[in-house]
């Protein structure tokens, strides 16, 4: 007689969309700012989903969904682009939000791309420069980085070193940069530098196949495993003028952009923290343990309760936020609290649904583990926790403490 072998554990279906919404937020959301979402919940497919999945594992930067992502019209993160339609920050921070729930390293690869690269050329390049790079950089034919981090200047980015000289035709860059997603791929760099003339940073459009200019993908990450960054060396490049930004004349240009892509980043929190709900909720209700599912306990369903409760709360504040800057009365310190409100309440929520999922909790298959890792990168980058905090601070006390 055959011993009969124990009940083998089943495949737990916990990706799929809930469409969380517990205070009706979509309700009250016109059609046309959910053109994006919509399309980014089409273009994220099982197959695509995998590709993302594998590349995560991997390490490897999925290119050839980039084609996919013009396609849909999600690469640009909602800059204008001369013959394109236009859209509000709600309609991009919906989108993010739903490319965040899959997968963090594709909505990096949008704001990178779009909330970036494109929107400094877009805020602070000639018209020709919008012309000749804009909508090359739509259609994914044309990679972007955006350089401003550097080895020793993180959050300190106002006192960055990297320097241009002007010089006969153009200028000369050199210095580093760290952290620059995109900015080995082969397209071209946004890069911030001091000006040694009169000490005021200024925006240049370097081509990545300049002389002088090399990076190195950086190995050995924990987060966003499926975008590649760089660590550049600018060895004496040249920049010919027809490729400085002509409206980026100081540091208040540069945060202008990174103003504008703040709220941006607490939609891609408020995506994490979907995936990582909605995966509990799904897991509760098919694990069995104990003789009954996981939804059956007390304690589980206490902390689904918790962990929507703040969902719910960030998704309402993301939401005011940018209704806010479509109408252009955002303030930086109300962006600064988005930010820091959602991916403190993303790593909140992430850290239940793994501790929930148990041992399932860290594949990659089910994703929770996936958004565990990536939540602390967004958590850093477009301004610590610690920088926003300060913002808000000295919002409150008008009083400073950044040194």
């Amino acid at each position: 007689m055959t011993e009969q072998l124990p009940t083998a554990e089943p495949e737990y279906d916990i990706t799929g969309p809930l469409d969380t919404d517990a205070y009706a937020i979509f309700e009250d959301i016109d059609e046309q700012d959910l053109v994006l979402f919509k399309a980014a919940r089409a273009y994220l497919t099982p197959e695509v989903q995998k590709t993302l999945q594998d590349a995560w594992d991997k390490g490897e930067y999925p290119t050839g969904l980039i084609p996919g992502l013009a396609e849909s019209d999600l690469l640009r993160d909602g800059v204008e682009v001369e013959g394109k339609p236009t859209y509000s920050r709600l309609a991009s921070g919906l989108a993010t939000m739903e490319l965040s729930r899959i997968d963090g390293s594709l909505s990096t690869i949008v704001g990178v791309q779009g909330g970036l690269a494109m929107r400094s050329i877009q805020m602070c390049g000639s018209d020709e420069q919008k012309a000749t790079y804009l909508p090359k950089m739509a259609a994914g034919e044309l990679y972007g980085a955006f350089a401003l981090t550097e080895p020793t200047h993180g959050s300190d980015s106002v006192s960055l070193e990297t320097t241009a000289t002007p010089v006969d035709g153009g200028w000369r860059i050199n210095g580093h940069k760290k952290w620059i997603g995109n900015g080995a791929a082969g397209g071209i760099t946004v890069t911030w530098a001091r000006s040694t003339e009169d000490g005021q940073v200024k925006g240049f459009i370097v081509h990545q196949d300049t002389e002088g200019y090399t990076a190195e993908v950086i190995r050995g990450k924990m987060s966003l495993r499926a975008i590649h960054q760089a660590h550049i060396t600018y060895d004496d490049v040249f920049v010919p003028a027809e490729d400085v930004m002509p409206e980026a004349t100081s540091f208040k240009n540069t945060a202008a952009v990174l103003f504008a892509t703040r709220v941006g980043v607490a939609w891609a929190a408020v995506g994490h923290a979907v995936g990582c709900y909605e995966a509990a909720v799904q897991y509760s209700q098919q694990r069995v343990q104990f003789g009954r599912p996981l939804a059956h306990s007390q304690v589980v369903q206490e902390r689904l309760a918790r962990m929507l409760s703040e969902l719910t709360q960030v998704q309402l504040l993301v939401l005011r936020a940018s209704r806010l800057e479509d109408s252009g009365r955002l303030t930086g310190p109300q962006a600064s609290l988005a930010k820091y409100s959602a991916t403190r309440a993303a790593r909140s929520i992430a850290a239940n649904a793994r501790d929930l999922l148990g041992g399932n909790g860290i594949l990659v298959q089910n994703e929770v583990g996936k958004h565990f890792a990536d939540i602390e990168a967004i958590h850093t980058y477009e301004g610590t926790e610690t920088v926003q905090a300060l913002i808000v601070g000295r919002d409150i006390t008008g009083k400073g403490a950044f040194a």
